[in-house]
């Protein structure tokens, strides 16, 4: 009877030990659990579009990014109306997979989970360092590089709000020139160059959406295939400005100009399109119009010179 109840005794704490041991496994698991939700939610993510505007390789109005695509991400916490310089994400790279989701090239997290973060995307990926003067060129031989697109979110978003959605809006201008020829011409001739005499460079103030000319030079468009209607095409990404006003073609060894008597709109997220009809000693004007890529400006009626 005496070793029954010693072994009773025994089995009785052996019994406490087990049990503990049970709540603690079951305490660390959950504590596991909590930390892996926590530090996914310190990740920020990305969704990104670039709403009812076409890139600037695409035929149409509409598109979206492409696999391997790169955004650059900037994020950072204060002022909704200056990028900080002690940022949160500095200029992380982000690349669409073929499964649709962003990657980033190395981890961004969230400062903490309750401060508003502020945050701005650039496509082509591209390192800045002025965000309100950031040089830039565009480049007509390189023309998906030059379509700069651009998104903001600066509402303040908090942790909880994973993933960001980011919409890209095109920071450039594009224009189109469109030509016909008076049957001075047996055939519609060879165009061998068509340059807009404007502004190739510029500055950008990211936020405040607003850009800074540079000086007016020739700005080479690229040839393209001829829009409906029309003998010979070509078309450019222009920074937006304002001054524009002259086009000039080269037709064998002479240059045909065309100067508008008011300024030729180019503005940020829209197209132009400027119909020519060419003769030997002339340039009419047949249309120009304006819109945003999305839709613009059309211009018809005018003339130019040799």
């Amino acid at each position: 009877m005496y070793h029954n109840k010693i072994n009773n005794k025994m089995k009785k704490l052996r019994f406490i030990p087990l049990a503990a041991l049970g709540l603690l496994t079951a305490a660390c698991s959950s504590d596991d659990a909590t930390s892996a939700q926590q530090q996914a939610a310190k990740n920020i993510t990305i969704e990104a579009s670039i709403g009812n505007m076409t890139r600037a390789t695409t035929t149409g109005n509409t598109t979206v990014f492409d696999a391997g695509d790169g955004v650059s991400i900037y994020a950072w916490t204060g002022s909704a109306t200056a990028v900080a310089a002690d940022k949160v994400v500095n200029g992380v790279v982000n690349t669409l997979g073929a499964d649709g989701k962003w990657t980033p090239a190395t981890p961004m997290l969230w400062a903490d989970m309750v401060t508003p973060h502020y945050f701005l995307g650039i496509y082509p990926a591209r390192t800045v360092t002025d965000f309100t003067a950031d040089p830039y060129t565009v480049d007509n031989t390189k023309y998906e590089q030059s379509d700069l697109l651009v998104a903001r979110q600066t509402s303040g978003l908090t942790a909880t709000q994973n993933p960001v959605s980011l919409t890209f809006d095109h920071a450039m201008a594009k224009l189109y020139v469109n030509m016909n020829f008076r049957n001075q011409w047996d055939a519609a001739p060879e165009v061998a160059s068509c340059e807009a005499t404007a502004a190739g460079s510029c500055t950008i103030d990211y936020l405040a959406k607003t850009y800074t000319a540079g000086t007016q030079a020739a700005v080479a468009l690229a040839a393209k295939d001829a829009a409906e209607g029309y003998a010979r095409s070509f078309s450019g990404i222009m920074i937006p400005q304002a001054g524009f006003r002259t086009i000039t073609l080269t037709i064998g060894d002479q240059a045909y100009v065309y100067t508008h008597a008011e300024d030729i709109p180019l503005e940020a997220g829209k197209y132009t399109i400027v119909n020519l009809i060419v003769g030997r000693n002339k340039i009419e004007l047949g249309e120009v119009s304006i819109n945003d890529w999305t839709e613009g400006t059309t211009l018809n009626g005018g003339q130019a010179l040799q």
